[in-house]
């Protein structure tokens, strides 16, 4: 682990294995931390916030951060095959945002330090007497817990890590354990290629949800950020609640893809496809409920179900699979659950069953299910697998309805030939990001985050920095 600046092993040396999902074989070991450990980071972090310069001094930051960039990049191909191992993930999406896109996302923020406005100057109020000066001045927000999950590890720890370091705080990142190796790497190329000062990034990895636990309630860490489950969420408000803690989340997701009559179907349905069985479905912002007319439902159904059911699948190391496994046999235990939920409830069309492929692993089939209650289980709750769900709309105004009615909002789509009807009605769907005709919606230059139960605030753009910032306001007698 890094903590305090340095490389260390869990007190009393406890180790946890890492299992790759694809064949249940150990790929190796990581440090278990105790209390103990999490105590000397949090207190690490806390030092090096309120005794070094690195929440003022803004150049040095982002020298730092291209030297982790820089380190990123020199070891991406030591890495890749660790990230296929670990997380199931297909090796072609280390190529995309599970490797190459997240390191070259720090370059977002090392922009940022050099253009943003840190403080600006409120107009004088010549009707004020005496008058003042105001200034805005904006500040780092102090120690921050991040929590990230195992679906898209690596990506996620350099999200939350780099945007809170660019903004001048400093980090104890505490990762899933199921997918250590993703941010132990980045602990070790920091520690070795940077100079970030000690305490200001402290890796943590642990199978002790206790652990975890005291990151979100010490009083010493000022603000959390998560990506994980609605539920998840809920704890973590509730264990900052007592301190008052920043919050950030980025939670679960049931996006609706809304297809009007005059949409291409031929051009939608093998985006929509593909995406469901990307990763195995492991993703918060996939489409996972379509929405098309009564009369158009055969026709969709029968193009999607003829799409998924070649979707190559299987071995993560073959470039040629867009899929893997599931992450761990946890999900894999929930994905059945909800198929055989699937199957009680509503028609599938392809999929839902345990698959032989494979004799070790955690598989799932693409599965396609219809004719299914808007409001029961399977389009209501997030399966965080390869399902995907068609549902049938009257008219527009009911679309509308079934694709807000859920307790998420993270996206949505919408698909029309008339792409400014489809903007119309993409902002009626009450979700962070809404993309049109396969507009991709998610950029580092573009805010990314959730309306309801999907999270609080927001992550990358200009808002993914100022969520880790104070404001502070300076005034002082105007005597010109």
């Amino acid at each position: 682990m890094l903590i305090d600046g340095e490389l260390i092993p869990a007190t009393g040396n406890r180790l946890f294995d890492n299992i790759n999902p694809a064949n249940e074989e150990v790929i190796g070991q990581s440090p278990d931390a105790g209390p103990e450990d999490m105590e000397r980071a949090i207190l690490a972090a806390r030092r090096a916030f309120d005794t070094t310069s690195w929440s003022t001094d803004h150049e040095f930051r982002r020298q730092c951060l291209i030297q982790l960039q820089q380190g990123l990049r020199k070891h991406a191909e030591t890495i890749r095959p660790m990230v296929v191992a670990e997380v199931g993930a297909p090796i072609a999406t280390t190529y995309r945002i599970q490797l190459d896109n997240c390191i070259e996302y720090i370059s977002h923020y090392i922009d940022l330090l050099e253009s943003y406005r840190w403080d600006h100057e409120i107009p004088l109020d010549k009707t004020e007497q005496p008058q003042c000066k105001r200034i805005v001045t904006r500040e780092a927000v102090g120690v921050v817990g991040a929590i990230t999950p195992w679906n898209v590890p690596l990506y996620l720890n350099i999200a939350k890590a780099v945007a809170a370091m660019a903004a001048g705080c400093t980090v104890i990142l505490k990762p899933a354990p199921d997918t250590p190796f993703c941010a132990l790497v980045l602990g070790e190329i920091a520690a070795k290629h940077t100079d970030i000062p000690a305490g200001v990034l402290n890796i943590v990895t642990t199978t002790d949800t206790a652990v975890a636990g005291i990151l979100t309630s010490h009083d010493a860490v000022d603000a959390l950020t998560l990506t994980g489950s609605t539920a998840t969420g809920r704890r973590v408000m509730t264990a900052a609640a007592p301190t008052i803690k920043r919050v950030t989340l980025e939670l679960g997701g049931k996006s609706p893809a809304i297809l009007l009559d005059d949409a291409d179907f031929g051009a939608v349905a093998p985006m929509l496809a593909g995406a469901a069985c990307f990763h195995a479905g492991q993703g918060c912002a996939i489409y996972t409920r379509v929405l098309v007319s009564e009369k158009r439902q055969e026709e969709l159904v029968g193009m999607l179900a003829n799409i998924m059911g070649r979707v190559p699948w299987g071995d993560p190391t073959d470039p040629k699979n867009i899929m893997g496994p599931v992450a761990n046999a946890r999900q894999h235990e929930s994905v059945q659950r909800y198929y055989e939920i699937a199957n009680q409830t509503g028609r599938v069309v392809l999929g839902g069953q345990k698959t032989d492929r494979f004799e070790k692993g955690y598989w799932v089939e693409p599965t396609l299910i219809t004719d299914v209650d808007p409001m029961s289980t399977i389009p209501q709750e997030e399966v965080f697998g390869p399902l995907l769900t068609v549902l049938t709309y009257k008219d527009e105004d009911d679309a509308i309805a079934i694709a807000n009615n859920t307790i998420f909002g993270l996206g949505g789509g919408v698909y029309s030939a008339d792409t400014d009807h489809a903007i119309a009605l993409g902002r009626r769907i009450r979700s962070g990001s809404i993309g049109i005709n396969g507009a991709t919606a998610f950029h580092y230059s573009a805010p990314f985050g959730g309306y309801k139960q999907s999270g609080l605030g927001r992550e990358w753009g200009v808002e993914g920095l100022e969520d880790f910032l104070e404001v502070k306001t300076i005034a002082y007698p105007y005597t010109g």
